[in-house]
């Protein structure tokens, strides 16, 4: 049947898609837009300005996502059925089945389901169009299925992002980011934790359901019979207009995303389109620093970077240390905490008394109270306490191929003074690439395939609860006190981690709070002190420094793309028998905490660490803190943030009374804070470059 180009159904499910996304699109940014805090400050003007710019972008991003069925029209000719065009496919599709089915194919290299994926692809391909090609009769009714196929699964994938993008912003209040990029990575993990979190099947069984109610409304203005199909001119014509739409597409998308972004970040998200922004993330994984960051010339970068890093070569401050003490400890416990930001615990204004036990401890150690997380994410964590460097832009050295830093780790130094270095995870260490980076930093992994049945009382898909990783890291200790030789263990919590599900009977909770983040994190708190107490009656206690510090805060979002309060975590360094306890005012950064307890403990002639002791003399009080591409740095109570396309923004840092921060624009720039931020940015970045 000869088809009009005007008249084509193909086309007219095109835009029936394409006005599917940019419906769709409003409604999830009228959506946000209402769940967004208060304090976003959002106007009517800004909210107006996301919409109009929000429906420009989805448009442009239909067109991009075209793509598959434009490439499905492709075959909507009876021309590939023609000899010799339809026996030399044949032939082809023949040898694909045999190259993947029958020997080591490329896809086995990749590994994981990539070859099982192409043997169903190919062999799928091979037996329908064999069946197109032998029996004429079907075409029709094959083509009109295939094409309704795809539509249904675009209305599916349309709405069902719209659910995916409600609930992302929800966790992390931005649309989908490098986040969302690294858990396709770890399908296991991350699947396991949705079906633990949401319900999932009702949610499922009602987008199928709209998806029904959407294509039985619009088939009737389609009039699809199955018999159209289009011709070499046609194909030709709609390939050519399709590219330079698609062309024109990339072009507003970019300018949009890099030169119309809002001063307020919630306003540049709002107006975002989530899969756009998707694409960017999977492509900018890492950057290039020198090629998007105002950069100084080397030389000078040289000599700030100097001036600015302190030489941890003096004696310890006495005033740190218990004045009954006679010698300092062996061993070091390190317990990073998944996610426990400062404003959880009841010293910074908690008033639902969500740690007891870490309130508890307050008063037995040295607490910092002006120490900021460098990252929103756990590798960003592990990457400040276990090399003491600036986070870097895109991604972290911790899922870098090149991540052994042998001269800058913690793990070697201490290795190589003689200590048993272990990193102690209840989850797999694959996960995050977490065992080869610590692997080829110094540590020996124990993770969740060194614990026996016996010693898992309660497990998710994060791994085993925080008992049981403690419970494991109390045998693996004592085994290193009786070896004889010194040991540092750095343990790493899972528990306070959606889907927050721990073991029963640990905590008291009220009603409909039992699976939430508040109960998350009183469970941590609660094998915590259960830790500490059991850690007590061991003859390697009084010999151990204790350091409890978050990974970073339970969110980042905020005003600004660096809000100072969501990077605020607690710090406790307990050693009773070594350490006053005392309240540490001081500006600091997470990177500072391993120089300043190691020099505590008598190392006076550490690597050569951003990081620096803050209780040396000449500790200059600063911060760093970072999403994905905005690099911040506080210092003076002015945060500068560096950011792609050689963006330089500062902001003055007000402290409210109830913990929080606010950032309002500075007025006028502060030039010598913008060469601190980036003297120590650069050094870090084109160091981890190397």
């Amino acid at each position: 049947m000869k088809l009009e180009l005007t008249k084509s159904p193909y086309l007219r499910i095109a835009i029936h898609i394409a006005a599917l996304i940019v419906i769709v699109g409003i409604i999830v940014r009228i959506v946000l837009t209402c769940i967004t805090p208060a304090e976003a400050g959002l106007s009517a003007l800004s909210v107006t300005r996301a919409l109009l710019l929000g429906v420009v972008n989805d448009v442009c991003f239909a067109m991009l996502i075209m793509l598959p069925l434009f490439l499905t029209f492709l075959g909507l000719s009876n021309a590939k059925y023609r000899p010799p065009l339809a026996y030399l496919i044949l032939a082809l599709l023949i040898a694909a089945c045999v190259y993947v089915f029958c020997f080591h194919s490329i896809f086995h290299d990749y590994g994981g389901g990539a070859p099982i994926i192409a043997q169903i692809f190919f062999g799928y391909k091979l037996v329908s169009f064999s069946i197109r090609l032998f029996v004429p009769s079907i075409r029709a009714s094959w083509r009109k299925i295939t094409v309704l196929i795809m539509w249904a699964a675009y209305v599916f994938g349309i709405l069902f992002n719209a659910v995916g993008e409600y609930l992302f912003w929800d966790e992390f209040g931005v649309r989908y980011n490098f986040i969302a990029v690294d858990y396709l990575v770890y399908t296991n993990e991350v699947v396991g934790n949705i079906m633990e979190s949401y319900s999932v099947i009702p949610l499922l069984i009602a987008i199928v359901a709209v998806t029904a109610l959407i294509m039985w409304i619009s088939y009737k203005f389609i009039y699809f019979k199955g018999k159209e199909e289009f011709h070499l001119p046609q194909l030709a014509a709609v390939i050519g207009c399709y590219a330079v739409a698609t062309a024109a597409a990339l072009l507003i998308l970019g300018f949009t995303h890099d030169r119309l972004r809002s001063s307020n970040t919630y306003v540049t998200e709002l107006q975002s389109n989530g899969g756009w922004d998707f694409i960017r993330a999977f492509q900018s994984n890492e950057l290039d620093y020198a090629s998007f960051y105002p950069m100084l010339p080397p030389d000078e970068c040289s000599r700030l970077y100097s001036s600015l890093t302190t030489v941890t070569t003096v004696t310890p401050d006495s005033t740190a240390l218990r004045p009954d003490s006679v010698s300092a400890p062996r061993n070091i416990v390190l317990i990073s905490v998944e996610s426990l930001s400062a404003s959880f615990l009841s010293r910074y204004g908690n008033t639902e008394g969500l740690t007891p036990r870490l309130d508890a401890l307050i008063g037995k150690s040295m607490v910092f109270d002006s120490l900021y997380a460098v990252g929103n994410r756990t590798v960003r964590g592990l990457e400040a306490l276990s090399i003491c460097q600036p986070p870097t832009a895109g991604e972290s050295i911790v899922k870098r191929p090149n991540n052994s830093r042998p001269n800058l780790s913690i793990g070697e130094f201490l290795r190589q003074k003689g200590y048993i270095v272990q990193y102690v995870y209840g989850g797999d260490s694959y996960f995050d690439n977490m065992g080869d980076y610590f692997s080829h930093n110094g540590y020996e992994i124990i993770d969740k395939k060194n614990f026996s049945p016996s010693e898992i009382s309660f497990s998710n898909i994060w791994g085993v609860c925080d008992e049981d990783s403690y419970n494991k890291a109390l045998s693996v200790i004592d085994k290193n006190a009786a070896s004889g030789r010194p040991f540092f263990t750095h343990i790493m919590t899972v528990s306070n981690h959606r889907p927050f599900t721990y073991p029963e009977g640990k905590i008291s909770m009220p009603q409909g709070k039992f699976k939430t983040r508040e109960a998350g994190i009183k469970y941590t708190d609660y094998a915590i002190g259960r830790f500490l107490d059991k850690a007590a009656s061991k003859p390697w206690f009084s010999g151990t420094v204790f350091i409890i510090i978050a990974d970073h805060c339970a969110s980042s979002a905020g005003k600004t793309s660096v809000p100072v309060y969501n990077y605020h975590i607690p710090c406790l360094v307990y050693s009773p028998c070594f350490i006053s306890p005392q309240v540490v005012g001081k500006v600091c950064s997470q990177i500072d905490v391993m120089p300043s307890v190691l020099r505590m403990m008598g190392f006076t002639h550490l690597p050569p660490f951003t990081g620096q002791d803050i209780f040396h003399p000449a500790y200059r009080q600063r911060a760093f803190m970072a999403t994905y591409q905005d690099l911040g740095y506080l210092e003076d109570d002015i945060l500068t943030v560096l950011s792609p396309v050689r963006r330089v923004a500062q902001f003055a840092v007000n402290y409210n009374p109830d913990g929080t921060t606010t950032e309002s624009p500075l007025p006028k720039p502060r030039h010598d804070l913008i060469r601190h931020a980036q003297a120590f940015y650069q050094t870090a970045n084109l160091n981890a470059q190397k």
